[in-house]
């Protein structure tokens, strides 16, 4: 019954909105068969050759692994670009589409997720705040340059049982050293986010034209709770989707219990029922 009201109330919100602003964790790409690293057991069922190393997805997404073992960095990160290139983003992708299609300012994504889908999907690349980079670019390692370049023409091949680079590494046009991910990695502080600060000027724009602004935050855990954060600064419209962490202030939105795209499908049902 409570799933029922906030669904209700989440729809209304979005028929009555001039501008939707989707925020998205790493639940919102489940549904497009993108691996959960929630807790360890989570990350060794993606990548089972890291338990033999004992790595946890912290150890790894890390920026000293590409000094002391780049091979295997790079195959970390080369098998999830070749997965992030092979996925075909979920329906519910499309769904938020046709909605901003109906609003005067249409809509602004600001996701954590580094793995390009809402724009394999269609949104405008201009309207997207990668708020830790994105796997598609690369950097320096030692951030000779604050510079990014496409990752186009690296095709990673990685041996699956050792999970170690087979191919050579992508290296710096600048300076000749190794090249990594242009993505924001735990104890980072060599990230190159001069990207992203373009992005998040064009999302302020963006917020100062919109008058009535409408939420959907997908996926967004309370780990690594950037994505929460961001998203309860624009209340009182927003619209939390979860199927775990899924409570949010009355005086900031409503939550609703369910996985994205089950729940937009809800949404949708209902927003076609009664246009």
């Amino acid at each position: 019954m409570e799933n029922e009201i906030a669904i209700r109330q989440a729809a209304a919100w979005i028929r009555d909105a001039d501008g939707l602003l989707i925020t998205a964790g790493a639940g919102m790409g489940v549904d497009s068969g993108l691996p959960d690293f929630r807790g360890t057991e989570g990350f060794w069922r993606a990548y089972p050759a890291l338990r033999h190393y004992g790595f946890s997805f912290e150890d790894i997404a890390n920026p000293a692994g590409f000094a002391s073992n780049p091979r295997l960095s790079w195959g970390f990160y080369g098998h999830r670009l070749a997965l992030y290139r092979a996925t075909v983003p979920h329906a519910g992708f499309g769904t938020l589409l046709r909605w901003a299609s109906t609003m005067k300012y249409g809509a602004f994504v600001f996701t954590s997720n580094v793995d390009g889908q809402f724009q394999k999907a269609g949104f405008d690349a201009q309207h997207i705040v990668e708020c830790h980079g994105t796997i598609h670019r690369l950097q320096c390692v030692e951030a000779c340059t604050d510079e990014t370049w496409p990752a186009d023409d690296f095709t990673p091949t990685v041996n699956e049982t050792t999970c170690l680079l087979e191919n050579e590494m992508p290296s710096c046009p600048h300076c000749g050293g190794l090249a990594r991910p242009n993505i924001l990695m735990f104890g980072d502080c060599k990230w190159v986010d001069r990207g992203t600060d373009q992005q998040e000027r064009r999302l302020a724009t963006w917020l100062d034209s919109v008058e009535r602004l409408v939420v959907v935050e997908m996926g967004a855990g309370q780990t690594v709770s950037t994505v929460r954060r961001f998203t309860e600064r624009y209340g009182p419209r927003v619209i939390r989707i979860n199927p775990r962490d899924y409570s949010i202030p009355s005086s900031i939105g409503t939550g609703i219990s369910g996985r994205a795209l089950e729940t937009l499908r809800l949404l949708d049902n209902l927003l076609s029922a009664s246009s």
